[in-house]
């Protein structure tokens, strides 16, 4: 059993914290059940599935703390790694940033469970493969792909009444698509809470459609471009400017937010300051129907919407409790996203417009259209500028028509100046957990072409 109820966890974290010697405790219980399917070739390659629980206990004596973890779930072994995590935290040096744990939390109601999702088995991950190699078959294509769905459970509890459960379920597929003679690329990705809405036949034929209409792409001079990015293609520029924006890196001059005015007594960040175009809010919120999250952080605090960027404006700053307290301001945490190598990314969200990707492209006298970047790396902090390449479908368009397909570009660009040079904004779409617009921007940086197809 990979998955635990609210009340098996609860049950099971009050043996674990009886077991305690130390002034606090504090136990994570994370656990899963996933299953996946990888096509190459028009064949299927590989499959798997994946059960496991991890326990892990943070004991606490004074500022020390030390944290054991364990996969067994008897009396001995629940004993034997709590006494585990206390041995270490006598051995460890005072922590200097030691915050004491949290009390009980307010947790609003939140959806992040689907049966559906729950109920995907074996056969049913064949059929949705099957559909992305028929759709490649049809059309003599090429086609590789990849589809994971993980039913997990998250619960928090400690020696001073927290006690924090999530439930939550999520299903991903992405696939590329190829002509025979590799001149051609097409992508897609998709990813949903609910099983229900996977539709890998539709999301396949998309990326048949760029496969054939990319190929032989003409070489187009460098430069700055205006160009019509669909949400794969921003997404992750966006995720990497939110996990810049911590307040700390800031104040200590280690980021794009950070005030280097020497004026005395001048604020150490721009909190407060217009950074965007109006029409840029970015916020997070556990209740949103299309990317909903957990209700609490990683240390148990409580999580509700929060804006981090309202009309342009820079309004919040993630930070721990430990630097709020340091420097006189609120706690601003954000919703939990799962630990270690497997945790996600943040589920941001950016409003968007009333365009539509096609009405985008009809009101363009001259741009490029790009299916997504790839291969992004930072430049620069302090300017957020990052390179990468364009990938998969990049397309020209002339009095709003596409074109022709033309060759790869290699970019470099911030997502600041791209959010400052918005033109339209189209409705949301979902994205890498996340809910991203489609975006016309102005004067976007090609500087150089690439032979990637």
């Amino acid at each position: 059993m990979a998955i635990m109820t609210q009340s098996e966890a609860k049950a099971l974290m009050t043996r674990v914290i009886g077991f305690s010697k130390a002034e606090s405790i504090e136990c994570n219980l994370n656990g899963e059940v996933s299953g996946n399917i990888r096509t190459a070739r028009n064949t299927v390659s590989t499959a798997g599935e994946l059960r496991d629980i991890i326990l892990t206990v943070q004991s606490t004596f004074g500022q020390k703390t030390g944290v054991a973890t364990t996969n067994e779930f008897t009396d001995e072994a629940l004993e034997s790694v709590v006494s585990r995590s206390e041995e270490l935290a006598k051995l460890a040096p005072d922590n200097p940033e030691f915050m004491p744990i949290l009390g009980p939390q307010d947790y609003i109601d939140v959806n992040t469970h689907f049966q559906a999702t729950t109920d995907v088995n074996p056969a049913w991950r064949a059929d949705a493969a099957d559909a992305c190699i028929s759709v490649s078959k049809e059309q003599n294509l090429v086609s590789s792909g990849f589809l994971n769905d993980s039913d997990t459970f998250a619960a928090i509890m400690n020696s001073k009444g927290l006690f924090a459960y999530n439930r939550s379920t999520d299903i991903n597929f992405s696939a590329t698509i190829r002509t025979e003679d590799g001149k051609g690329s097409g992508w897609v990705y998709r990813d949903f809470h609910d099983a229900s809405k996977m539709d890998t036949r539709e999301a396949s034929r998309i990326a048949a459609q760029k496969a054939v209409s990319s190929a032989d792409g003409k070489a187009m001079e460098p430069g700055k471009y205006t160009v019509i990015m669909e949400p794969a293609a921003t997404v992750q520029l966006l995720l990497n400017m939110f996990n810049n924006m911590g307040q700390r890196t800031a104040d200590e001059g280690r980021s794009f937010l950070s005030n280097k005015s020497e004026e005395e007594g001048a604020p150490k960040n721009r909190l407060g300051e217009k950074m965007f175009d109006e029409r840029v809010t970015i916020y997070t919120d556990p209740q949103s129907p299309d990317a909903p999250t957990p209700p609490f952080a990683g240390d148990g605090a409580a999580c509700q919407r929060t804006d981090w960027i309202k009309n342009g404006v820079v309004t919040n700053m993630p930070n721990s409790r430990y630097w709020a307290e340091k420097t006189g301001v609120p706690y601003v945490p954000t919703p939990f996203a799962g630990n270690g190598l497997f945790g996600g990314n943040t589920s941001i969200i950016m409003e968007g417009g009333d365009e539509s990707l096609e009405d985008m492209i009809k009101n363009t006298r001259r741009g490029v259209l790009v299916t997504r970047l790839w291969y992004i790396r930072q430049l620069d902090p302090q300017s957020l500028m990052y390179t990468g390449l364009t990938r998969d479908g990049t397309f020209y368009i002339e009095d709003g028509e596409i074109k022709y397909p033309i060759k790869n570009f290699r970019f470099n660009e911030s997502p600041i100046i791209m959010l400052n040079n918005l033109e339209a904004l189209g409705k949301p779409q979902r994205i890498q957990g996340c809910m991203i617009p489609p975006m016309k921007i102005r004067d976007f940086t090609f500087s150089s072409l690439s032979d990637a197809v």
